[in-house]
């Protein structure tokens, strides 16, 4: 903790006005520490994949991972094909509204489309392609709406009259367990990837939705196993790049660049920026996640819709 002792004030070079600043900054400091935190989810194996045994070893911090890309393979690969996502049942029966569970499956696709539109040309869903990607949720831990309604009044009144805004309370976070492969034309795996990210305090602000968390990790989700895919090789580290001219437009809720696309809805754009600063469920601005969802069991192949 953080002090300010006052001896001889007329030998400070500051006056009343900076010295308040200072003392609300040295306050503001320890309960920013303190309140910077994370969920776990650990990684989960739903079954669904055509094969376990060539993924690595985990790796990551923030998302941990298991991950497999056979680069070669993909060199000649032209064409995509996305499979919708579809849900474990254990997945599936966490979440208690059909929109909400479509919400986050379809914002995982949406993320995927516009990723991998970067390199190859994206056909419709079933027909022929070089390539065809589908993912599972196999895990979801809900987001506690009601904590996340006090977070967004703390940071936003914080803010307010701190000069810092009080980051997101480190309780209720949400978390997502994504499995996900590329099968080429004959069946064959050519790459896969079990993931797994839990909410944090300072990148994933909090939003009054049991799924508020996880819709906004499916879209990391998708964009990290995308550039694998892209790029033929597992990430290693951070990697911060500029996003295409085609992904910034998606992103503020353009047309996407092919047609395919279009399935999973366009992005909410500047609204839902704005809903995602002021804490308002995604289904406000993303009207995309109308369309049912299945379970997926493993080696079983999908449910009937619910």
């Amino acid at each position: 903790m953080c002090s300010i002792t006052i001896s001889e004030p007329s030998k400070l070079a500051i006056g009343p006005a900076r010295l308040s600043q200072l003392k609300i900054a040295c306050i503001a400091l320890p309960v920013t520490l303190v309140m910077a935190g994370c969920s776990t989810v650990p990684l989960k194996e739903a079954g669904t994949l055509t094969s376990y045994g060539s993924l690595g070893a985990v790796k990551g911090k923030f998302s941990k991972s298991r991950s497999f890309v056979d680069g070669p393979a993909l060199a000649g690969v032209k064409t995509v094909s996305i499979s919708p996502t579809s849900y474990s049942p254990g997945a599936f029966a966490r979440v208690k509204q059909r929109e909400d569970r479509a919400l986050v499956a379809n914002a995982l696709d949406r993320a995927m489309c516009v990723a991998l539109s970067d390199k190859y040309q994206v056909v419709p869903t079933g027909r022929p392609a070089d390539l065809t990607v589908r993912a599972v949720v196999a895990d979801l831990v809900p987001t506690d709406k009601t904590m996340a309604g006090v977070s967004t009044a703390v940071t936003l009144g914080s803010g307010a009259v701190l000069p810092v805004s009080i980051p997101r309370l480190p309780m209720g976070l949400g978390g997502l367990a994504v499995e996900a492969e590329a099968l080429d034309r004959n069946g064959i795996q050519r790459a896969a990837i079990v993931w797994s990210r839990g909410a944090n305090s300072i990148s994933n602000k909090p939003r009054f939705s049991e799924v508020g968390d996880a819709y906004s990790l499916a879209s990391t989700f998708g964009n990290d196993f995308s550039k694998m895919l892209v790029s033929g090789k597992i990430p290693a580290g951070l990697q911060i790049a500029i996003p295409s001219g085609q992904k910034m437009k998606s992103m503020l809720g353009g047309k996407p660049k092919y047609a395919a696309c279009e399935a999973f809805g366009r992005a909410p754009g500047i609204a839902g920026m704005v809903a995602d600063k002021f804490g308002a469920p995604p289904t406000w601005t993303d009207k995309s996640g109308r369309k049912p969802v299945t379970t997926l069991t493993a080696q079983t192949g999908p449910s009937l819709p619910e």
